[in-house]
């Protein structure tokens, strides 16, 4: 058994139900403190739903960090009965370990570990810094994880310089693509009032689901960005439509429309809230709207940390990784706040957040080599 596996199998054995770290953190200090890392615990939240946050640092000679980030934390299991073994008990089967957090992301922290101890074994006073941040809220809110620790890291003038995110990247195996950037994330709640009354007498009443439906439509049609050469166009799509009494013969006094805009660096929110907000002035609505900001997007154009990433996969693999934008949200979008450059890389995804998750032990080493690659590329640069 491989240390990779070994690690992993011992992270996915703990029920690490986010926000619960389960005791992840311990059994990864444990394996950084004997590598000269000085480890911090950061917890945040209320008393019933504790955030455990870690920060381990070990300094290069150059000045220069890279930071290892993560989670500890996974999404709910689902029917246990569904499972063909335990989802908190490491199953082999067919070539693959199955477990809760195996994909997403409990083998890219082992890998990470391990990959970070065969470095060091190889350079024992390297000009490259090395970092850890993991977190056990980002499968939840994601208010007290990661954002904590980049403010306090940014109060302290500790930003890491470069950073990999351990989210599960790749499609068809480990490598083929990387996460470059994330489309930043903006929901709205937009309640659209009229007057209720009796549905035979609609000259009695004003039908606010009529009222909204032309605004709606033409906010459907809109272009609100052409996107950019790594970026799709930003996307503004309804997620919900509540109104009515429950009752068929009842004008509802209200609407509330749920919407939400996945855009890229060609929009700002500024700019999406002020177009949305003329449109429904233009058709005349009595409305109240809010906004929740889940997140700005980032990207980090082709530089040092891709090309040393790149390397390493072709290196280790023979691919040529395919950039991409592509997907949801991540803690690279608070992670971009305070570090310049930030790529996500991890092993596939297609059985992420799923019933039987899994991962195949194929994929395991070969994204601890690249890891620990990526590391001997960047001391390399650092030292010439």
């Amino acid at each position: 058994m491989s240390q990779t596996l070994r690690l992993a199998e011992q992270l996915i054995a703990r029920p690490s139900v986010t926000p619960d770290d389960a005791g992840c953190m311990d059994v990864i200090m444990a394996q950084l403190k004997p590598l000269g890392f000085a480890c911090e615990v950061i917890e945040s939240g209320p008393a019933d739903f504790r955030v455990r946050n870690l920060w381990a640092q070990r300094p290069g000679s150059s000045g220069k960090t890279l930071a290892f980030a993560g989670h500890t934390d996974v999404v709910p299991t689902g029917p246990l009965d569904q499972w063909t073994s335990d989802p908190f008990t490491p199953t082999h089967r067919d070539g693959k370990l199955y477990g809760r957090g195996t994909s997403d992301m409990k083998t890219s922290i082992a890998a990470m570990v391990v990959a970070t101890q065969e470095f060091l074994s190889a350079n024992h006073q390297p000009a490259l810094g090395l970092a850890f941040l993991l977190t056990s809220d980002e499968e939840g809110p994601a208010v007290d994880g990661t954002i904590i620790v980049c403010e306090h890291l940014k109060q302290r003038g500790q930003v890491p310089d470069f950073c990999i995110v351990g989210e599960p990247t790749s499609v068809e195996r480990t490598g083929d693509m990387i996460k470059n950037g994330r489309r930043g994330t903006m929901s709205g709640k937009l309640t659209v009032k009229g007057v209720q009354g009796h549905i035979a007498y609609p000259h009695l009443a004003q039908n606010p689901i009529h009222r909204a439906a032309p605004a709606l439509a033409e906010l459907v049609g809109i272009e609100w960005d052409k996107g950019n050469d790594f970026f799709q166009p930003t996307s503004w799509q309804i997620s919900n439509i509540h109104g009515g009494t429950g009752a068929s013969n009842v004008i509802p006094g209200q609407v509330v429309i749920d919407f939400n805009f996945r855009f890229c660096t060609e929009s700002t929110p500024e700019s999406l809230q002020q177009r949305l907000t003329e449109v429904l002035q233009q058709h005349q609505l009595d409305f109240d709207l809010k906004w929740t900001i889940g997140g700005l997007p980032f990207l980090t154009t082709p530089g040092t940390l891709v090309q040393a990433v790149q390397t390493a996969i072709r290196q280790q693999t023979g691919i040529e990784t395919q950039l991409s934008t592509t997907g949801g949200t991540s803690d690279g979008r608070f992670i971009a706040q305070i570090c310049p450059q930030v790529i996500e890389l991890g092993p596939p995804n297609a059985t992420i957040h799923k019933i039987d998750e899994h991962v195949a032990l194929a994929d395991m080493e070969p994204l601890k080599d690249i890891y620990r690659e990526v590391l001997q590329q960047l001391n390399l640069s650092l030292q010439s």
